[in-house]
């Protein structure tokens, strides 16, 4: 699922944001039609970008970070929590864990096709899919159940690692243990890692 956001500076900010005085850069951003969430340093590359932050500012007013993650609206987000509540039980999975991650992936587009063929709510590959007996992506509840098996199993296999499940849900698992069990240095894997982590504390929140 590499490839679906425009990050040449993204990462360069995000791995900053514990240090004294952090690096910083104008950010711009647009969601497409598919609900896919673009960012770019660069100023016109494309009219539909908007600025999200500015150089010396923070991206959420209060916030110390450099940078933040988008959030998607509460009837956005209402809209498939009950098909969430029963796949998480089901599984054995956090709610907040499976919103974060489609929070990430689709911003809750159902209709959400990335250009390397990820598809739906949780971006399911067509393998992915086929894998967890998924038989149509695009269709919310087959979608989220797939998305919730596969978070399942990647959380036994990297026992509970909520960093290197996260990473595996971008990269692959195979990536993760080919890097020794750590983040594999894929600049969109290292900025989305932070990313989805950043949603699950906030609907941790939001559930508390």
């Amino acid at each position: 699922m590499l490839a679906r956001l425009h990050l040449s500076v993204f990462f360069a900010l995000a791995a900053m944001v514990l240090c004294i005085r952090p690096a910083a850069a104008d950010i711009y951003t647009f969601k497409d039609e598919r609900g896919v969430v673009h960012f770019t340093n660069i100023k016109g590359l494309d009219p539909r970008y908007k600025l999200l932050r500015k150089e010396g500012e923070s991206a959420v007013p209060g916030s110390g970070n450099a940078a933040r993650a988008y959030m998607p609206t509460q009837a956005e987000i209402d809209r498939y929590q009950a098909i969430i509540e029963t796949a998480a039980r089901t599984y054995g999975v956090e709610k907040a864990l499976v919103n974060a991650v489609i929070s990430a992936e689709s911003g809750y587009n159902p209709q959400a096709v990335s250009r390397t063929g990820a598809r739906g709510l949780m971006q399911l590959m067509p393998e992915t899919a086929r894998r967890y007996g998924v038989r149509d992506s695009l269709d919310p509840r087959d979608n989220i159940y797939g998305g919730v098996k596969y978070l399942k199993d990647l959380m036994t296999l990297f026992r509970g690692d909520l960093k290197l499940v996260a990473a595996a849900y971008n990269a692959g698992e195979n990536a993760v243990i080919r890097y020794g069990r750590r983040v594999p240095p894929y600049t969109e894997t290292v900025a989305y890692v932070p990313r989805v982590l950043e949603f699950y504390r906030k609907f941790q929140t939001r559930e508390g």
